[in-house]
């Protein structure tokens, strides 16, 4: 049966100043790595063998993959990293602390570009401390400069479906280390998540997301390996 872990990475630093990351390559917090470790450590109480893994460019979930696959024994297994499965860009927000700018704009508006399913933030600027173009990470790729979830998930899909769904559908194991939006965007093509749902959906750090699939990739079930951190699972819309 088709197995995946959705593994949101650890605390990381900016998560700890309450700063918008996205894709500045920041790393984790002794607690991220902490929880990266436990995580791993679930994985393993609970048996699973994994076949496959794969994270993003960004050293927060790439460690919390390698913490994670440590913890469970598994170092050995095959790895594929790729910018597709990046946090959401978060343009023109990216290295703001939070709190300093809903002072700015106004709660409401900073809740729209946070939580809305299709408003982006505005544009990161060129040139800039966080231009993206220069990292040798993305040569060649045509880079967005600010990301809705909408956008973000049309950015995962065709990496999803090119990549990680044949592996599954040839009945491997996989386990994906990624970031909270990368990973929502997996969760709403899974459970086929309504668009204003989708954005209500958390998934907690370093906690295991175990869902079993059918051949043709459908949820049979799902579960988070650590159900006192839990959060309520999708349903399909």
């Amino acid at each position: 049966m088709p197995t995946l872990i959705l593994l949101r990475h650890g605390q990381s630093r900016w998560n700890l100043e309450n700063r918008f990351t996205g894709w500045v390559d920041v790393d984790l917090t002794p607690q991220g790595e902490a929880e990266a470790a436990k995580g791993g450590e679930l994985i393993k109480a609970a048996g699973v063998q994994i076949d496959r893994a794969y994270t993003s460019v960004l050293t927060r979930a790439i460690r919390t993959l390698w913490l994670a696959l440590g913890a469970s024994g598994q170092t050995f297994v095959p790895e594929v990293k790729d910018w597709r499965l990046n946090e959401r860009h978060y343009g023109g927000l990216t290295g703001l602390n939070k709190a300093d700018t809903a002072e700015k704009y106004g709660d409401e508006q900073v809740k729209i570009w946070r939580r809305s399913y299709d408003t982006p933030p505005p544009p990161l600027a060129h040139g800039g401390e966080f231009d993206f173009s220069k990292d040798r990470r993305y040569a060649g790729a045509v880079l967005p400069d600010t990301e809705s979830l909408k956008t973000t998930l049309d950015r995962v899909r065709p990496y999803w479906e090119g990549e990680i769904a044949p592996h599954l559908k040839a009945g491997e194991t996989l386990l994906v280390a990624a970031h909270g939006n990368s990973l929502r965007a997996i969760v709403k093509l899974l459970f086929d998540v309504a668009d204003d749902a989708i954005v209500g959906v958390e998934i907690p750090t370093g906690n295991p997301l175990l869902i079993e699939l059918t051949d043709q990739l459908k949820p049979v079930s799902a579960r988070y390996l650590d159900e006192s951190r839990a959060q309520p699972l999708p349903t399909a819309a």
